[in-house]
């Protein structure tokens, strides 16, 4: 990842108003699909932050000339004579009001209580886990958009068309490596490279997260809040959810699954990989039973215009649902050398869920990954949902994607 920022200070001295440094960072991260649009992001911050600050000054200085000529002119007054600078005086004055809001540097950790979360502990998802403090259940009525809110669409992705897009099931396999069609086609014809003990007391699945705090929308509305970061240690409204929906159902066909819910990007993002390794080397050995190991993860889609886009599904019988993605790296220089036994098993899980419930999935991601994958002959990322689907859709897709990995191993 690098790590960058826009020093506004060099180009709006600030020391005479007594501000803090104007610094907006920006992060690149080349394992992120979705680094360039964050950048974007950042940048149209630094333009917003800029205009308000522009807004401000004008401000002050409207209110030094008024006290100066003797005239008491109220501080909102000041702002608003400012804001005929700009194109939308009411506008302005919002800007130059909630100047210092804006300008406070995000970093890309979640904001999130600043006590220490209890160590994990691995076990069985049917064993009943300590529940995090309760927090106040969010409004149904989203009401109206606030200032400087982005759009929401919804979109369903279909199996893709080209020689690049590889049937599987009633799904596809799309292949971004040099490996020829053939090869990739002969390799997901097989079966699973490895059995599980049905019913044993053993884990067989280790579900984790590598970004633990990744979250989703809390309702269904057509924007997003200006200030979402959609990140957060709560348990009840992050990937734990929906892994946890996941366990739920292996566990009831009889495949002992357990979950470990480690923060591993919390409170540094930089370095997730790397701690989420060690975590699930020393689980493996804790446990050898385990043969799959599934990193949950969910997606996060957003056009260049800034607006998020959610995977859905189009399945009427089951309520709301985003559609889910299985990603399988590909070896690049040794360091997935089992990977084709990886790219089977995604294969047998596609077509369990799309021959099931068509359209839940969407093509499955070949491409050269690492993601730690290279630590079972069952390891797959799966992408359930998007930032911008509500907790519920991404719930119910991971309930059906649960039921069909069942499927999946028990051979039905």
């Amino acid at each position: 990842m690098l790590a960058f920022q826009l020093n506004l200070s060099e180009k709006f001295p600030v020391s005479r108003m007594n501000l803090p440094q104007l610094r907006i960072p920006c992060y690149w991260d080349a394992a992120r699909p979705d680094s360039e649009k964050r950048v974007v992001m950042r940048l149209q911050q630094a333009k917003r932050a800029a205009c308000a600050l522009l807004t401000g000054a004008l401000g002050a200085a409207t209110l030094f000339c008024a006290r100066h000529a003797g005239q008491t002119l109220p501080l909102q007054q000041s702002f608003w004579a400012a804001g005929s600078f700009l194109a939308d005086p009411a506008a302005a004055t919002v800007a130059a009001l909630h100047t210092m809001d804006d300008l406070l540097p995000r970093p890309p950790e979640p904001e999130v209580p600043a006590e220490a979360a209890a160590p994990p502990v691995s076990q069985p998802a049917d064993v009943p886990t300590p529940e995090p403090a309760p927090t106040a259940a969010p409004a149904q009525d989203p009401g109206p958009a606030p200032e400087g809110a982005g759009k929401i669409i919804s979109s369903h992705y279909g199996n893709g068309q080209g020689d690049n897009y590889i049937p599987c099931g009633a799904g596809t396999v799309r292949n971004c490596t040099s490996l020829a069609r053939s090869e990739v086609e002969a390799i997901i014809a097989q079966g699973l490279p490895f059995s599980i003990e049905a019913n044993s007391s053993e884990p067989q699945v280790l579900i984790m997260h590598t970004h633990t705090t990744e979250s989703y929308e809390d309702m269904e509305r057509p924007w997003y809040h200006p200030d979402a970061t959609s990140r957060t240690t709560d348990e009840t409204r992050n990937v734990v959810a929906v892994g946890a929906a996941m366990a739920q159902q292996l566990n009831a066909a009889g495949v002992c699954t357990i979950q470990d819910t480690t923060l591993h990007d919390y409170p540094s993002y930089n370095g997730s990989y790397e701690r989420s390794n060690a975590t699930v080397r020393r689980l493996l050995q804790e446990h050898p039973s385990i043969k799959v190991v599934l990193d949950v993860h969910r997606d996060a889609i957003i056009q260049q215009d800034g607006t998020w886009v959610k995977p859905v599904a189009d399945l009427a019988d089951q309520g709301p649902c985003a559609q889910v993605m299985l990603i399988c790296g590909a070896d690049r220089g040794g360091n997935l050398p089992n990977f084709r036994q990886n790219l089977r098993f995604a294969a047998a899980w596609q077509r369990a869920m799309t021959e099931n419930w068509p359209g839940l999935a969407r093509p499955v991601l070949f491409d050269y990954r690492y993601y730690n994958q290279d630590l079972t002959t069952g390891s797959l990322l799966i992408e359930v949902g998007g930032h911008a689907n509500t907790l519920e859709e991404a719930v119910n897709a991971g309930t059906l994607a649960g039921k069909a990995l069942a499927k999946a191993l028990l051979g039905q």
